[in-house]
């Protein structure tokens, strides 16, 4: 008999009449001979609450409690589906990490999953049970909770998927699947039906939001097929798999985007080996992610001007590292706010030329300027104006011919 994942995010349990219509979900999974495991986020809300209570407590509130409280909202849902099936006349209960258990390495909040032991789960199914696991959570060597990071509970049913040699993993949600661009900020988005690994770990990356990238990276890792498909409708949903196994035709499979960035430049820095290492250290250490990079020697080969990008938030905290860092010279630095960063991704444009033309080009026609360029084998990405998102999204999935 297959043993199939599924997993419901928080949307999908965000309310009892959701958890009722859930538990039909995977009685209809039982019907057709399937071992089922299933992995529960927390009901949609709770994990934000439960933050909330942490920063009100203290603003150091400790990362080893942080994880034992904010992975107790799981516990609350699985409880709920595994209640429903009982109801039912279905064999259920739920298990939490440590009961497992799901062993962690790691720090604290975003630990990863090294090992599962199957026994009690293994046995529990033979017994025409099903289990109803607490996502995102693990357990480290001092036998500690520990929480795998927002997202956390994709990553949870991904890898009970290989330690069980799952058939099929099936991450269910709000939306049908994966669509060409944001179909909140563009209406003629459409879904797709197969995307690879390497595309929709671009598409997580550079804001894409159904699911989280290290998500994405195990299932890569671990040849994990998944399917994205809504727990309220009754359809296909968009199936990740190895490029391999992709017939595809389209150049460009979709367009991310990312509203939420700030541009810093650094003027007249004093060119040496190692400058940019200087500058960057110092940010990495305080967990500041840096994304677009843009380097521009100047004309008497003695000074550089360096470009970057990073999320809005955390423009302040930069500024501030870079004025006190004692290791670099140079001259101004200056800083722009309200920029987005939109992104064509495909496996289609590692063998066709002409595709950074076409986006430029497309972008231009719409008077359109372009502040910063970062490309990679399969995407190019753009920093524009914030106030001309709507208007780039559009022509770009016209440009491509996404809407067929």
């Amino acid at each position: 008999m297959k043993i199939v994942v599924l997993k419901f995010g928080g949307t999908s349990v965000g309310t009892i009449k959701k958890i009722i219509k859930v538990a039909e979900i995977i009685a209809n999974y039982k019907k057709k001979n399937y071992k089922v495991i299933v992995v529960s986020s927390a009901m949609s809300g709770v994990t934000n609450e439960l933050i909330k209570k942490a920063k009100n407590i203290s603003k150091n509130f400790s990362d080893s409690e942080y994880d034992v409280l904010v992975s107790s909202g799981e516990q609350v849902a699985c409880s709920l589906i595994a209640g429903r099936l009982i109801n039912n006349g279905i064999k259920s209960r739920s298990w939490l990490a440590w009961q497992i258990p799901i062993l962690t390495n790691g720090f604290y909040k975003n630990s990863r999953i090294v090992e599962i032991n199957k026994n009690k789960i293994s046995k529990f199914l033979k017994d025409g049970g099903v289990p109803i696991i607490a996502g995102f959570q693990g357990i480290d060597k001092k036998e500690r909770i520990t929480t795998i990071g927002r997202g956390g509970s994709d990553a949870s049913a991904i890898m009970l998927s290989k330690f069980f040699k799952a058939h099929r993993c099936i991450i269910y949600t709000d939306v049908e699947g994966i669509y060409t661009t944001d179909p909140n900020k563009l209406k003629k988005a459409k879904k797709i039906k197969v995307i690879s690994y390497e595309e929709m770990l671009e598409m997580a990356s550079l804001g894409a939001k159904v699911m989280q990238p290290v998500s994405i990276q195990d299932a890569r890792l671990n040849r994990i097929d998944i399917e994205v498909k809504s727990s309220y409708i009754k359809k296909p949903g968009t199936f990740i798999t190895k490029k391999s196994n992709i017939k595809n035709n389209k150049i460009v499979t979709g367009i991310s985007l990312s509203h939420n960035d700030a541009k810093i430049t650094l003027i007249g820095v004093k060119d040496r080996p190692g400058v940019a290492a200087s500058i960057f250290k110092p940010l990495s250490k305080n967990s500041i992610n840096v994304d677009m990079v843009v380097q521009n020697i100047s004309a008497n080969g003695k000074e550089t001007d360096l470009t970057f990008t990073i999320k809005s938030e955390e423009l302040n905290k930069t500024k501030k590292i870079i004025n006190e860092n004692k290791k670099i010279v140079f001259r101004k630095l200056m800083f722009e706010k309200g920029v987005s960063k939109v992104s064509i991704i495909g496996v289609g444009m590692i063998t066709t030329p002409g595709v950074t033309y076409r986006m430029f080009q497309a972008l231009a026609n719409k008077k359109i300027n372009i502040k910063v360029i970062s490309t990679s084998e399969i995407k190019i990405s753009v920093l524009i104006d914030k106030k001309n998102t709507k208007k780039a999204l559009a022509v770009l999935h016209k440009e491509f011919n996404l809407e067929k």
